[in-house]
């Protein structure tokens, strides 16, 4: 692209947005409408016009004052994850041009989330999305995308033929981790809650599915697998956790990404990993091919305006969310 036009593409961006914003800790009332400066890019940033924005767990943990760096400034725009259009691009970016269809995965992003009409992200966190995809379902998938897909191959080394579970196989993460297990060749066991869990995760795939709340699932997983699950992808905590490791065959692997609370506990004999997702260009190339090769089927649980964002904080708070919630910022 001439150097004319680029300039043409940052000179059309306005010198203001509008993101949902918080100005102190607290719950989802403090979300609520600002007015901020537009973020300015550095030579290896893109600027994205957010159509769709993912709605995570670790959103509202941020919301109630955790950080991950330890540092919070105020107005505080949550949203690691989202897709939307190429507005503008820093100097040394090249692989991207005004009007692209992105997905891109921000976490801690000091420029600020993706709650809001437009976000900055370095460039090696972004990505062409895949033509299967529209951009309300690649705006969901980059954070649950990235981490299941590291957990089934990088932390577990699924391969065809073992038997694994997936335990919290409903959720964002969980969904994905069953249909990326299953392009992988693996027998899966999902566990889910409710008979709509339930229903959900045997029409992504799963081989069999327990509820693990309301039935012995150290014997469901045994029966599943009489010599031992080779793996455990735990993207929940507790006590049904803790019975589902209990059905690992020695030298049996389980992995969660960091932030499942409680951790799962240690066991003689079997490997227990923590992780936590990477984004890049060479992470993005393998989910592309992962969503090309499995076209998963991508949940949206629910879905609000900008300006309901403490209404998808609400949803979130009210618990089992089948799918991703997401905002709709276009």
């Amino acid at each position: 692209m001439s150097i004319h036009a680029k300039k043409l593409a940052v000179h059309s961006v306005p010198k203001t947005l509008h993101a949902a914003a918080l100005d102190h800790p607290g719950g989802p009332e403090v979300l609520s409408i600002h007015s901020l400066p537009m973020p300015e890019l550095d030579p290896s940033d893109v600027l994205i016009t957010v159509h769709t924005a993912g709605v995570g767990g670790w959103d509202a943990d941020m919301r109630d004052g955790w950080s991950p760096s330890g540092r919070t400034r105020f107005p505080l725009v949550l949203g690691s994850d989202g897709a939307g259009t190429v507005a503008a691009m820093g100097s040394r970016v090249r692989r991207f041009k005004p009007g692209d269809r992105v997905y891109a995965y921000g976490w801690d992003n000091p420029k600020g989330g993706f709650y809001a009409e437009y976000v900055a992200v370095t460039a090696e966190t972004v990505a062409h999305i895949p033509e299967s995809l529209d951009l309300k379902h690649a705006g969901a998938i980059p954070v649950t995308g990235l981490t299941a897909l590291q957990g089934v191959d990088d932390a577990l080394h699924i391969k065809k033929g073992q038997a694994v579970v997936i335990h919290g196989a409903s959720g964002g993460v969980g969904s994905l981790a069953l249909q990326f297990a299953k392009l992988r060749g693996a027998r899966v066991l999902a566990t889910a809650s409710g008979e709509d869990g339930l229903a959900f995760v045997r029409d992504l795939g799963a081989d069999m599915a327990a509820d693990g709340r309301h039935e012995d699932i150290t014997a469901t997983v045994r029966g599943f697998a009489p010599d031992g699950v080779d793996a455990v992808h735990a993207l929940a905590g507790g006590a049904a956790l803790d019975r589902c490791i209990e059905a690992v065959r020695d030298g049996g692997r389980v992995a969660y990404p960091n932030g499942v609370e409680p951790k799962p506990k240690k066991r003689r004999g079997i490997e227990i990993i923590s992780y936590d997702a990477t984004a890049g260009v060479r992470e993005f190339e393998r989910l592309g091919q992962a969503i090309k090769a499995a076209k998963p089927k991508i949940k949206i649980a629910a879905e609000y305006a900008l300006a309901d964002a403490s209404k998808a904080h609400e949803r979130l708070a009210a618990g089992h969310v089948l799918g991703k919630i997401v905002l709709r910022i276009r």
